[in-house]
């Protein structure tokens, strides 16, 4: 089906389905989704890309002189939002943002993934993710407001009657099945108040087009359940915190590229470059895919994240993991990654750190089977085991000198990014915090 014809079927359907609102959505660079909500009369215009918006509007786009930015909306993203009443049916649409001479605008996150797929594409590969965000269920307080009190006390895979947010789960879960979603699992976590839903993997950019959506039904749900979701990585101290470990493949010719069964472990070199390729940008990347002060409260040793740049066919401690699964499920799973991360750079820097690897023909270190929690700092250095970033500062720090994954972003995300990432580590810095005046105010 052509372009035209896609923009036909969302006319009809929208019609068929009395739709009288439309969001166009998008994401700044910071992975926060935008809308620009219009009547179901502006919908050929926009399908037409006529429809222009003011980029000085949204952080880290444009200055106020260079404003007029157009929404290019995708009509395959084209979906109606299942919570709402049948009159005044309300659809979405994810667009793209370009410039007014009909350039893609190149701080469009959605577009900066785009330029990475199509090199992998040049190169023969498709990349597929399929991820697992994580998140907390929180009640609110009289006025509304998110407390940190966990709705239950219910751990990994708990029902009912101790998992209460079972049920606000399973709305979420039929909500996202209405809207096109293949749930593969849906369960409480190790923590109280934290769930999981994984839903099958898809090639990058549907897979990032639905994190965000994701994201924007699971708060929408718990909403309406008197509940509050949070994807912020880490809420509460001396608990889990909340990962999106992604797993990913790459496929060549219809064929899973990972897979080799002559190889050791049932890998390719393929599969080998790419791993050693996450592993030699590892630091600079995690700048992005864990791009908050709150993500390296979570990247300590003790919960469950990686702290260790180090793979393992099959120990959980190290950043990257091997699934047992071979044949076409053949994967690697990055653990890394939480779901403050903007989907789009994310995974554009995870796809672009592997297709350098690639490139380079890196060869990876030996697996590690061992704890490396319980390893001693005189031991990870005989193995050769570095660390990732223990801080933002520290992880903006590596992405300076990271010229490969500079690139990924291209210099106005790249530019931006590191501006505001900057004043936010500063703001952190000078703040006083609670556990400061806990511990000093009466001590001194």
């Amino acid at each position: 089906m052509d372009e035209k014809e896609k923009k036909i079927k969302v006319l009809k359907q929208a019609e068929e389905w009395g739709v009288k609102f439309i969001r166009l959505q998008f994401t700044d660079i910071f992975g926060v989704l935008k809308n620009v909500a219009i009547p179901i009369d502006q919908l050929p215009k926009a399908l037409n890309n006529e429809l222009m918006f003011d980029g000085s509007s949204i952080e880290g786009f444009v200055r106020i002189e260079e404003s007029d930015m157009y929404l290019y909306p995708d009509p395959d993203t084209f979906v109606i939002f299942p919570w709402r009443p049948r009159e005044g049916t309300v659809a979405r649409l994810i667009c793209d943002i370009y410039n007014p001479d009909g350039t893609p605008f190149e701080g469009c996150p959605r577009n900066t993934l785009k330029r990475v797929v199509a090199e992998a594409k040049d190169m023969g590969f498709v990349m597929n993710v399929g991820p697992e965000a994580e998140f907390f269920l929180f009640h609110t307080d009289q006025a509304g407001r998110p407390t940190l009190e966990t709705h239950d006390q219910a751990s990994y895979f708990d029902l009912t009657p101790v998992d209460l947010g079972e049920e606000a789960r399973r709305d979420m879960v039929l909500t996202l099945e209405q809207m096109g979603f293949e749930i593969e699992a849906s369960h409480h976590e190790v923590a109280p108040g934290q769930h999981e839903i994984d839903f099958k993997y898809a090639d990058a950019l549907t897979t990032a087009d639905r994190i965000a959506t994701f994201k924007f039904v699971v708060r929408t749900i718990a909403q309406r359940h008197g509940l509050h979701a949070t994807f912020m990585p880490k809420p509460i101290y001396g608990i889990n915190g909340s990962g999106m470990h992604c797993n990913i493949s790459l496929f060549r010719d219809g064929q899973n590229a990972f897979y080799d069964p002559q190889g050791e472990l049932g890998l390719s070199d393929v599969a080998y470059h790419f791993i050693a390729g996450i592993m030699a940008h590892a630091r600079a990347l995690t700048a992005i895919t864990n791009p908050t002060v709150n993500s390296y409260k979570r990247l300590v040793p003790g919960y469950e994240a990686p702290v260790y740049i180090a793979w393992s066919p099959r120990n959980r401690s190290p950043l990257i993991r091997i699934p047992a699964k071979r044949g076409p499920s053949t994967r690697i799973e990055v653990r890394h990654p939480d779901p403050s991360a903007n989907p789009y750079l994310a995974i554009a820097v995870l796809l672009k750190a592997g297709l350098d690897g690639i490139k380079k023909k890196l060869e990876p270190p030996p697996p590690v089977y061992k704890n490396i929690y319980a390893l001693s700092p005189e031991e990870l250095a005989r193995e050769g085991i570095g660390v990732l970033p223990s801080s933002l500062e520290e992880a903006l720090a590596e992405l300076e000198k990271d010229e490969v994954i500079k690139e990924a972003l291209g210099s106005h995300i790249y530019e931006r990014f590191m501006l505001a990432k900057r004043l936010e580590c500063e703001q952190y810095r000078t703040t006083v915090h609670p556990w400061e005046i806990e511990h000093y105010l009466t001590k001194f």
